[in-house]
């Protein structure tokens, strides 16, 4: 039986604590939140034990599986001081806030011999998976184009960690790195990227950027993120044109039933807007079982940390072009 922690009880903390508790051989035994409330909260779903630090829930020795999903500039510390003691780690996107911190966070894995995956979830989104399998069966020939859409209203939790860009990133390294990840999966390394975006100068509560990549394959890629629409709007968007067709994908036309609700009398909407999938098996899902088997056979997960450390280098590629107005070149560091 492999105990589980979660560390961060938000949206995204409790969604992967019954995501981990559904398979016969892991529970969560574990919770902790700086809110001490919301972590006592979800340990009483589980019948776990609450940490108001997540450092704390560390040295609970019962825990065998961090699950980070606390505010970016945390993920990579804790990652660190998880696999010094021995856990095995599913940690939220990004990797980190910064190169070397990933790059830290990476070797604490490696040495302590621990699996490390983080959700980049879009690849386990059944619309996305088909287009890259089409894609490498030469569905639409050698590609040249890809176009990508990712667009909400800017996240709005009770303590705006989101506004604070130094935190976040802004939508270019907390949201589009989902598409980013897709394209590198997808085409290979990139080798400049270039954006123009409102983040850092917009107004308050509202980003978007749109970024270019050249890859060294000679694909070029629009990446489109947005936190500048309503509230509550959540929209996908994927194009990917070859010398012998097109792969196109768009949410607000695939999506079979949606639903909009409005959030209870005295109660908050939800922080972030999750896509959610009408399968039974849902992609949150999939990708909690792709790591736990890596845990069981220990195998390296589908998504590596080489792969979320390239996609917050590119992430980052792109604030830096925005901030200083030019192509920007990689690797970064």
């Amino acid at each position: 039986m492999y105990g589980v922690g979660i560390i961060g009880c938000g949206g995204m903390g409790s969604g992967h604590a019954a995501r981990f508790a559904s398979f016969p051989d892991a529970q969560v035994v574990a919770c902790a939140d700086v809110v001490e409330e919301r972590a006592q909260r979800l340990a009483a779903e589980h019948g776990a034990r609450a940490y108001g630090d997540g450092r704390r829930l560390l040295a609970d020795r019962r825990v065998d599986i961090a699950v980070i999903c606390t505010p970016t500039p945390f993920h990579a510390p804790l990652i660190e001081a998880a696999a010094k003691r021995g856990k095995h780690i599913f940690s939220e996107k990004p990797l980190a806030r910064t190169l070397a911190e990933a790059r830290r966070a990476i070797a604490a894995a490696e040495e302590a011999g621990v699996r490390l995956m983080v959700g980049h979830v879009l690849r386990f989104f059944p619309e996305y998976a088909l287009a890259k399998r089409l894609l490498d069966e030469g569905a639409v020939g050698r590609p040249a184009v890809a176009r990508t859409a990712r667009c909400s209203g800017h996240p709005q939790p009770p303590a705006d960690w989101y506004g604070d860009y130094a935190m976040s990133g802004g939508v270019l390294v907390d949201m589009a790195i989902h598409d980013i990840d897709f394209l590198l999966w997808c085409f290979g390394p990139a080798e400049r990227v270039y954006c123009k975006a409102l983040t850092h100068r917009g107004p308050a509560l509202t980003d978007y950027g749109l970024v270019t990549v050249r890859f060294r394959n000679r694909v070029i890629a629009h990446v489109e993120g947005s936190w500048a629409h309503t509230p509550g709007i959540f929209y996908t968007q994927l194009e990917i044109a070859g010398d012998r067709g097109l792969i196109e994908y768009d949410s607000d036309t695939a999506v079979p039933l949606r639903v909009w609700r409005k959030p209870k009398r005295g109660s908050r909407a939800p922080a972030v807007v999750v896509p959610e999938s009408p399968l039974a098996d849902s992609p949150y899902a999939a990708e909690v079982r792709e790591f736990m088997d890596c845990v069981r056979t220990g195998r390296q997960p589908s998504v590596t940390p080489e792969d979320a450390y390239r996609a917050l280098e590119v992430a980052l590629a792109a604030e830096q072009s925005t901030l200083r107005g030019e192509v920007v070149a990689l690797p970064l560091a």
